[in-house]
């Protein structure tokens, strides 16, 4: 299969029909391309089903709404819509990419009168991560740039946009050697890495900063179900950057990402320890079950009632 993301065989699902791999195109002067307009979702696929469809289905609508704007297929149609293309591309395992911007039929900052376009593409994927890599954690660096407040940007959505400086930051660490970026809120306090949520074990404790303006993961939210099925509680709350060096684990969470361990953080090394491990394999079971697909135990993340398309 070609490296090259726009020339493959399969289909993807484009504005209520499957087309050809190759087909599907925006025009470049599309609203989303120039202003940072697009919502998206990240999905991994597990013996032929989507891990936690609906929710990602619903954060997918609720992140277009945060927008001011309305994708106009309901939450349980996008869902039908990924379970059509994953079945036309034959896929028991991979990547999911939903994607809803606004169309090319106004420029300029104002995007009144676009129309609002969804794709829904998957691909075969396996974890990002070497083994060795997940026996020995990732090493991490801080990054420069901080996560806004609610005050400067929707941080609750999953918007195009606002993963700039998250590509840059991650950039930035790879060519430094490092595998990922740890990133800090606009208060300094420590918030997530460039594409996943983050988990310390501090004083034998559980603990994950509370999103304040990022996202609250999907799999953020079943990794601590999962930690409260073995009866570890998890603190979430302000979590300084100076609690990592008391850490005795630390690890990132995150659809991509899976549960992968710290090995380092700017050359202060971490084992990766029992909790993370349990959980790893914990997560392995969880993906796999039957009812893999809907939101889970948690009902943080349940929606409200579609609006009518």
């Amino acid at each position: 299969m070609s490296l090259n993301m726009d020339d493959r065989d399969g289909f993807i699902w484009l504005d209520g029909r499957l087309v050809p791999w190759r087909d599907s195109r925006m025009h470049v002067l599309t609203h989303a391309l120039h202003y940072g307009s697009a919502v998206f979702e990240g999905e991994r696929i597990y013996d032929g089903r989507v891990f936690r469809l609906a929710a990602h289905s619903q954060r997918l609508i609720n992140s277009a709404r945060l927008l001011d704007y309305e994708i106009p297929w309901t939450t349980s149609q996008v869902e039908d819509a990924t379970r059509a293309v994953v079945k036309a591309n034959d896929l028991q395992s991979g990547y999911v990419r939903p994607i809803a911007w606004r169309g090319s039929e106004v420029m300029g900052v104002s995007a009144i009168g676009t129309t609002v376009h969804l794709a829904i593409a998957p691909w075969a994927q396996e974890g990002r991560l070497s083994v060795q890599a997940r026996d020995a954690g990732i090493n991490v660096t801080m990054a420069k740039y901080r996560r806004p407040s609610a005050d400067f940007a929707p941080g609750h959505a999953k918007v195009a946009g606002l993963y700039l400086i998250c590509g840059i930051e991650k950039d930035k660490a790879l060519k430094a050697g490092f595998d990922d970026a740890l990133m800090l809120d606009w208060k300094g306090d420590l918030a997530e890495s460039t594409g996943a949520n983050v988990f310390l074990v501090v004083d034998g404790k559980l603990v994950t900063p509370t999103p304040e303006n990022f996202l609250d993961g999907i799999t953020r939210r079943a990794v601590m179900n999962l930690a409260g099925k073995r009866g570890w509680a998890v603190e979430e709350r302000t979590v300084k950057p100076q609690e990592l060096a008391k850490a005795s684990e630390v690890f990132l969470c995150g659809t991509a990402a899976e549960i992968v361990p710290v090995g380092s953080v700017d050359g202060h090394n971490y084992q990766a320890g029992p909790v993370a491990r349990t959980l790893m394999a914990d997560f392995q079971k969880l993906v796999r079950a039957p009812d893999c697909e809907g939101f889970g135990e948690s009902t943080h993340l349940r929606p409200p009632v579609d609006r009518a398309a």
